[in-house]
């Protein structure tokens, strides 16, 4: 029996067949003897990774059609998080992960779909989409749009990416580069459609799909333009009714070992900063229990065996053509305990079959684990007295002479007028950079620093500068970046007693954050603290800001207490009927 016979089965569903009848999708009367197959598209032409997708849902629904389901598809929304940087947009960017996710879970359940291929690409649209299928729980498959290819620059011929763009505004402001090299360099960035070229947060997200077990060998590096994308859109289609008959859920599938395969890979590959918060949420959606401090028992038994943009040269194209993300975890298998090898992927097979035959076609892209850039991974989460919840680092992108850092406190008080001050030069070396009031509930939405972590390598400060925030980094960011503290400063963590100059140290090895003031201190600035008030009107972001949890949390949304209510339970790990 499949969940569709739920709207078309028996007379009382002649109403909904009539209706099912009339969107054009039923094309023979055996279709009512097939799987019901939602395409979760996520196609906006504002967003360059997901400008293509419009196409990609084609593909996929003639795949699903082939492969003898019945394919329907609908689009949730998205934010392009390098466009609302820099302004207001930016508070919605977090927390429209959590529209999507509640989406998804609208659409699959009210429609009784018998499984769902998800079609993500950039930033919280790859979260959101994992979120909520781990929570409808019907078999699921992801397959995104691929990486954009890197730019070039004409004139030099360095490699470039989203983030140049960045830090070149920051090079124009100390008259480094001119107008006209920074228009060059806009204009050769992002040559093609696709996710931004670096291992930024939407390539992270789409790598770990595949540790995860719930994407295909090669969604993650498989670029979007190369013809091979669309063999992988029609694998996809197979796949999902081969689940569907197999009854393959993700429940089965989203195990405490895969999300442990997940952080590996992250680690090994030192991805987005971002993936820890977004892996916390997914890991609750499905049950798992996952905390925070956690991670760095598995960042230290995991070698950094790749460095690519922003924290090395290479990029996207350059780990597609060494063998793609099943290289790195066949390689991660050769040292036993750093991977589940018997975790289910959507292959129908363990991940250790499903990396078999992969190999290592460029050993300088991949590493081996015995020449790793580091024996410990490419992430790291701090902790101390400024940070008693975590704090968390890309360590890989972190240059040696920062590891290790200690200067006094540059304060601003929102992601934008950082960013102005940076430019404007009221920050120096050995400063230590803390941009507050920027976290989940005091953005709200944790704001991506990418544009102040630009300013400062751009202004030639990258490698003597800290900087710290509740909000979060970009992908792109590098650096001696520390977000995510927490509590954060609305909620009267520690970040929000800091004064301008006071001492504050960072010990990466250690996994330390500390601010040097003396106990009594601590106690007179609490006394004295006082939550902010801001306004948010009565749209979404003033619901989404009274119930979203610390970033230590994920970042989720917690349902408001009913009789005081304990923390609740994810939804829907049996999926309806």
């Amino acid at each position: 029996m499949h969940i569709s016979d739920t709207i078309k089965r028996g007379s009382l569903r002649a109403p909904h067949r009539s209706l099912l009848r009339a969107t054009g999708a039923i094309q023979s009367e055996s279709d009512w003897d097939k799987p019901f197959i939602a395409i979760a598209n996520s196609f906006v032409q504002i967003i360059p990774g997901h400008a293509h997708l419009d196409v990609v849902g084609r593909k996929v629904r003639a795949a699903v059609r082939a492969a003898g389901g019945v394919p329907f598809e609908f689009n949730t929304i998205g934010v392009d998080d390098g466009i609302a940087m820099g302004h207001g947009g930016m508070n919605y960017s977090l927390a429209s992960r959590e529209i999507i996710a509640d989406s998804i879970e609208t659409m699959l359940r009210a429609h009784c779909f018998d499984g769902v291929v998800c079609i993500p690409n950039c930033d919280k649209i790859v979260p959101g989409m994992l979120m909520g299928a781990a929570r409808v729980n019907i078999p699921a498959v992801f397959v995104s749009g691929g990486p954009m290819a890197a730019g070039r620059n004409p004139t030099t011929g360095q490699a470039l990416d989203l983030a140049s763009v960045f830090e070149a505004v920051g090079q124009l402001s100390r008259n480094a580069i001119t107008e006209s090299e920074l228009d060059q360099i806009e204009r050769h960035a992002c040559p093609t459609c696709g996710s931004c070229s670096g291992m930024f947060t939407a390539n992270s997200m789409n790598c770990l799909c595949e540790a995860l077990g719930l994407a295909l060998p090669g969604n993650g590096s498989i670029l979007a333009t190369d013809p091979q994308r669309d063999v992988l859109f029609q694998a996809a289609g197979g796949a999902i009714v081969d689940l569907v008959s197999r009854n393959i859920r993700p429940s089965e599938i989203l195990t405490r070992a895969a999300f442990e395969n997940a952080l590996t890979l992250d680690m090994a590959m030192g991805g987005s900063s971002n993936t820890i918060l977004h892996t916390l949420a997914i890991a609750h959606e499905a049950g798992v229990e996952l905390r925070l401090e956690e991670i760095n028992a598995i960042s230290d038994r995991v070698p950094h065996i790749c460095k690519v943009a922003p924290s090395g040269l290479h990029h996207m194209e350059d780990i597609g053509r060494a063998g793609g993300i099943s290289a790195i975890l066949k390689t991660l298998s050769t040292r036993p305990g750093l991977l589940h090898l018997e975790a289910l992927t959507v292959t129908g097979c363990t991940l250790g079959e499903t990396i078999a035959t992969a190999e290592v076609r460029d050993a300088d892209v991949i590493r081996s684990l015995e020449a790793a850039y580091s024996p410990r991974g490419g992430l790291a989460i701090l902790f101390g007295n400024l940070a008693p919840k975590g704090a968390v680092v890309k360590a890989a992108g972190v240059a040696p002479s920062m590891m290790i850092f200690r200067g006094p406190a540059v304060i601003f008080e929102s992601e934008e007028e950082a960013r102005i001050g940076i430019l404007v030069g009221k920050v120096k070396a050995g400063d230590v950079v803390v941009i507050r009031y920027e976290g989940p509930q005091g953005g709200p939405g944790m704001q991506e620093m990418l544009a102040p972590t630009a300013a400062l390598a751009g202004r030639g400060l990258a490698d003597s500068v800290a900087l710290i925030t509740d909000g979060r980094f970009s992908g792109a960011t590098h650096g001696g970046a520390i977000g995510h503290v927490s509590p954060e400063a609305a909620a009267g963590g520690p970040i929000a007693l800091i004064e301008t100059g006071d001492i504050i140290e960072i010990d990466i090895p250690r996994r330390e954050l500390t601010l040097r003031v003396d106990d009594t201190v601590w106690q007179q600035r609490r006394v004295h603290w006082k939550p902010r008030s801001r306004d948010l009107g009565r749209g979404y972001l003033a619901r989404y800001a009274s119930m979203v949890a610390s970033a230590d949390e994920g970042a989720i949304l917690k349902i408001p207490s009913r009789s005081s209510q304990s923390e609740p339970r994810p939804i829907g790990r049996t999926a309806l009927p």
